[in-house]
């Protein structure tokens, strides 16, 4: 069971942020011709990915002598090769377990941005009609019990929808995935198994038919439970695909594919938060829900923001790591990382809306970028 931390003291981000980054990038730029260039390879979260490759043209401009590299290899593959030190970065939806980051002591989960899960489906006729779930009936989706659409569960929460009486095929990731991190934990909290949680609210328990699906599996990489009608996919791109290639789907999704999503013709659900309301994930919605966990947030910023309370909080929520080493191969390359962490977090770089917008991202409040600011500070 995933714990919230307790409350951390809150503290100012560093007033001289903007002059640093300004004063190291200026340095990087300034760099004699001759000198050899340094690479920051990333890899992992493909819901990272599209923010990334609006990064690097740019970050080229900024720091000529500094060559970032991204791929889309899953949030599994990416927390793997920072652990293992074959990567400058590795991107991730989810953070470090407890008990990993005991092993590595030297990585380190730095928020660089606040995004969303969506949850799309294929019902031909419906794409348009935003239908409503929530989290027990999509856990009894997953766990083989619901199987219809027209099922009681979600007819109740869809009035007025004449739903079709066939087979929900439930899509899932089939490699490491924070996407799915973040899909089963709201399943675990929106049912029985998230009793305890302080984000949790017992009266909303089960579907609206009344049935009580328990999920206890979370992780980036679970064994799903047996379903027949069940298919799979590598990363986002093709889950999206996958849905739009079989009616009467449904699956998880980053939120930062909704172009795509859009070009295939797909719906997205309304998804019942903590509070009983269903919403559409907007800016809007996003922020509120991470505003009402992010006081909690600790120094070492490994938290959940899934499943938050407020009529307004969509319950999909979570921020987006770079699994990173305090320690690197010489000071140079240090420098370097440090100057583009910063610089990715920056409301004036990386964090502006002109990048996160696009992708359905939101930026760092001042607090949490404060602390990803005094994370950034320790790699040497």
């Amino acid at each position: 069971m995933i714990t919230f931390p307790l409350r951390s003291r809150r503290f100012r981000p560093s007033l001289f942020a903007t002059t640093l980054i300004s004063a190291a990038i200026g340095m990087l730029a300034a760099a004699p011709s001759q000198a050899a260039s340094i690479t920051l390879n990333e890899t992992g979260s493909t819901l990272l990915y599209p923010l990334f490759t609006r990064w690097i043209p740019d970050y080229a401009k900024v720091a000529p002598d500094v060559t970032l590299t991204a791929a889309a290899t899953g949030s599994g593959a990416g927390e793997e090769a920072a652990l293992a030190g074959k990567v400058s970065i590795g991107a991730s939806d989810a953070y470090l377990s407890d008990k990993v980051a005991a092993q590595h002591p030297n990585i380190l989960d730095i928020p660089l941005a606040i995004s969303a899960q969506t949850i799309n489906y294929n019902l031909p006729g419906l794409n348009g009609a935003n239908i409503k779930i929530d989290g027990p009936t999509l856990a009894a989706i997953y766990s083989g019990t619901v199987t219809q659409w027209d099922d009681p569960a979600i007819k109740a929460m869809n009035p007025g929808l004449t739903l079709p009486h066939q087979t929900i095929i439930p899509v899932r990731r089939a490699d490491g995935s924070g996407d799915t991190f973040i899909f089963t934990q709201f399943l675990d909290f929106a049912t029985e198994t998230g009793v305890g949680d302080p984000g949790y609210d017992a009266t909303l328990s089960g579907t609206s038919a009344g049935t009580v699906i328990a999920w206890p599996k979370v992780g980036t990489t679970i064994s799903w439970p047996d379903v027949a009608a069940e298919k799979a996919a590598p990363g986002n791109d093709g889950v999206v695909q996958m849905l739009a290639a079989t009616p009467f789907s449904i699956g998880y999704v980053g939120i930062s594919y909704a172009d795509k999503i859009a070009k295939a013709d797909l719906g997205t659900t309304m998804v019942k938060n903590q509070n009983g309301k269903f919403l559409l994930p907007t800016p809007q919605s996003i922020a509120d829900a991470a505003a009402r966990l992010d006081a909690r947030t600790p120094p070492y910023e490994r938290i959940t923001l899934i499943f938050a309370p407020g009529d307004n909080s969509y319950p999909l929520v979570n921020y987006e790591y770079a699994v990173v080493s305090k320690k690197q191969p010489d000071a140079a390359t240090a420098d370097a990382l440090r100057t583009f962490l910063l610089w990715s977090i920056s409301g004036i770089g990386g964090n502006s809306a002109n990048y996160l917008r696009p992708v359905g991202f939101i930026p760092l409040p001042d607090f949490i970028r404060g602390l990803s600011e005094a994370q950034i500070a320790e790699i040497k």
